[in-house]
């Protein structure tokens, strides 16, 4: 299983910066950067509906699943 971060995209969308974002949500830039690489393990529903006020998405928006290759061969077809 993987959950995609599309905050870089929404970022470029807005036209905003990655520091801007995390003046306007109050949360370090190191740690919004970790969330938009990707590295992130969790997240905390306040930081993500701070996110999504900033940025006026959804948390749809911002995030995205894709089954890995090992799953999609354990599914039976």
């Amino acid at each position: 299983m993987a959950i995609l971060v599309k905050l870089d995209d929404l970022l470029h969308e807005r036209r905003m910066t990655l520091s801007e974002l995390a003046d306007r949500v109050d949360i370090t830039l190191a740690n919004l950067s970790i969330l938009k690489t990707g590295k992130a393990r969790a997240i905390r529903f306040s930081t993500l509906e701070a996110i999504c006020e900033a940025l006026q998405c959804q948390p749809g928006d911002l995030l995205d699943y894709a089954a890995s290759a090992k799953e999609d061969q354990a599914v039976p077809k």
